[in-house]
């Protein structure tokens, strides 16, 4: 009987286990489960993608950003990093993977430098949020918190409104944090800028708690904009959320 009793329990228990989705039932415990959803819409030439995608390299091997990561409960965080443009257009570039050194940041950095940019049309935030929102639930991690980071160059311009997919990002428990690049530079159809960027990302994109953007002014200042977001919210700081001057 006892051994009936303990075949059946063997059952019930791998069941859960399938139940509960690959990976949860051994999740590994971390700081921070980040999505890096970044804008390749086609308002993005293939030089400022490509300048995109360097200032990721660049800032997920930075001292700063290592020693953020490190000064942690856990030590390590759990990145992905996904391309995003019209609501038709989201794809995972790097599949999650723990970053607790520079070897595991390196590794990261040379499976995203292996994938070839690409762009398309359109602009949805809000398709990129519904996609990292996805990518969050097959998250085999558990982060202390889970956070959103959305650089981009334009307002939503396809799929739902963007307010719509913040407000049932953040009822979920998640952050979002915004990276506008705010530049001169018309886009490849000979149109300006759009204005206020900056301005637009605070009141439709962000939104969770400790929720910021910081502003980078061009593409070629990419880089060190990104270098500060990322220090900035895998430490988990919360600074008083600064209004745009345009906001004023």
């Amino acid at each position: 009987m006892r051994a009936v009793v303990r075949t059946l329990l063997a059952i019930f228990l791998i069941g859960s286990a399938v139940a509960a989705g690959p990976g949860r039932a051994t999740a590994e415990p971390v700081d921070l489960e980040l999505v890096l959803a970044v804008d390749v819409s086609g308002s993005v030439d293939a030089f400022e993608a490509q300048l995109q995608r360097e200032g990721y390299l660049r800032a997920l091997v930075h001292p700063q950003v290592l020693k953020a990561i490190t000064s942690g409960e856990r030590k390590k965080i759990a990145v992905t990093y996904v391309e995003w443009a019209g609501g038709y257009f989201q794809r995972t570039v790097v599949d999650w993977a723990v970053i607790s050194d520079a070897a595991s940041a390196r590794a990261f950095v040379a499976r995203l430098n292996a994938v070839p940019v690409i762009t398309e049309r359109w602009t949805s935030i809000s398709g990129a949020i519904d996609f990292a929102m996805e990518r969050l639930k097959a998250s085999p991690h558990k982060g202390e918190r889970r956070v959103i980071d959305i650089s981009g160059d334009g307002p939503n311009n396809s799929g739902r409104p963007v307010r719509e997919a913040r407000d049932q990002a953040v009822k979920a428990g998640v952050t979002i944090n915004g990276l506008p690049i705010v530049n001169d530079r018309p886009n490849p159809w000979g149109r300006p800028p759009p204005p206020n960027l900056d301005k637009y990302y605070f009141d439709n994109v962000i939104g969770g708690p400790g929720a910021f953007i910081v502003v980078a002014r061009g593409f070629k200042n990419f880089a060190e904009a990104i270098r500060n977001k990322m220090v900035r919210e895998i430490a988990g700081r919360h600074f008083e959320r600064v209004v745009p001057a345009a906001a004023r």
